[in-house]
């Protein structure tokens, strides 16, 4: 999905949005993002559920949902994909550009450091940024209608056996799937958990949806890519057990046996601000690689010459070294 021209950015006496993470310490970031509002003449809204986080500092707006998605003219995510994730969510379809900050571990959807944030506000005060879309899978289950704009995957229950769901895609049965999740993914979700049932990393520019079996048993036992105008059903069979429903990886209950679920792409849903593209790019695929070697975080940290290590980063001593002799 090329990256599309700039909307306007925040002007005087816009109203800015702030989604956060619902337990990290975002108080600095956000008494930033609301001074900086302030000093140009903006206001920042907060969502009713956040209010209490940011004590005497508060937000200038205290709003519920629907009315946080349909007058914020941009928002700030504070914390790592799944705040950023939930923020886009919240404002599907509205055209309204998100701006994530990095404050979890990896973070391949936000793009900024804590340290980077204020010039990034001024950069989108002057429109110096371009917006990526990203499209979302629209679930229709029984009982309920939801979006997610990584996967959607119906993941075994424990001791209720297999998840056993015949496929058909644009209406014709292609097979069914016998294990312990069907994961359904999109490009920007590809990196998620398709990625580690061994499902295939998508251009976040392709248009696509991933169908991704997690320990097949019988069945479809390969990852299928399939088009944005062929939308997915998964029909659960009595065989198999009640799986829950996790959107983006958020458990949304568990389905009934012989209940369908059916999964369409919408495409431009969500709108990410981008200050680097290129090197947006190139830091997720160091990311992706990272993923990939057997190594913990502490273990990594050996691999970096003393030298060139942050200060706050010492090198970590085994509390249980290797017995000698």
């Amino acid at each position: 999905m090329p990256a599309a021209p700039p909307p306007p950015g925040p002007r005087r006496g816009k109203r800015l949005g702030l989604v956060v993470h619902p337990t990290r310490d975002v108080l600095a970031q956000a008494s930033l993002v609301l001074d900086w509002a302030r000093a140009h003449g903006g206001e920042v809204a907060v969502l009713r559920a956040d209010a209490a986080r940011f004590g005497e500092r508060g937000g200038d707006v205290v709003l519920d949902e629907e009315e946080f998605a349909a007058t914020v003219d941009a928002v700030v995510s504070l914390g790592g994909d799944g705040t950023m994730l939930g923020a886009l969510r919240l404002l599907v379809g509205r055209g309204v550009p998100v701006l994530g900050v990095n404050l979890g571990h990896l973070g391949f959807l936000v793009e900024l450091e804590p340290r980077e944030l204020p010039g990034a506000l001024e950069r989108i005060t002057a429109g110096d940024f371009t917006v990526e879309p990203h499209l979302c899978l629209r679930l229709s289950a029984p009982g309920r209608e939801a979006v997610a704009f990584n996967d959607v995957a119906l993941a075994r229950t424990p001791g209720r056996g297999a998840v056993v769901a015949a496929l058909s895609v644009a209406g014709q049965r292609i097979g069914y799937l016998r294990c312990d999740a069907v994961v359904l993914a999109t490009p920007t979700g590809s990196t998620a958990y398709s990625y580690a049932a061994g499902g295939p990393v998508v251009s976040p520019g392709a248009d696509a949806l991933v169908v991704t079996p997690v320990a097949p048993m019988s069945g479809i036992a390969r990852p299928i890519v399939l088009g944005v105008d062929e939308p997915v059903r998964l029909e659960l069979l009595e065989s198999s057990g009640a799986p829950v429903l996790e959107l983006d990886g958020v458990a949304s209950g568990e389905l009934p046996v012989g209940s369908a679920v059916e999964v369409s792409v919408q495409r431009d849903a969500g709108h990410v601000i981008r200050l680097d593209p290129s090197g947006h790019g190139r830091r997720s695929r160091v990311k992706l690689s990272l993923l990939d070697l057997p190594l913990l975080p502490d273990e990594m940290l050996e691999l970096v010459p003393h030298g060139v290590r942050r200060p706050e980063q010492p090198r970590q001593e085994d509390p249980h070294p290797p017995r000698r002799g």
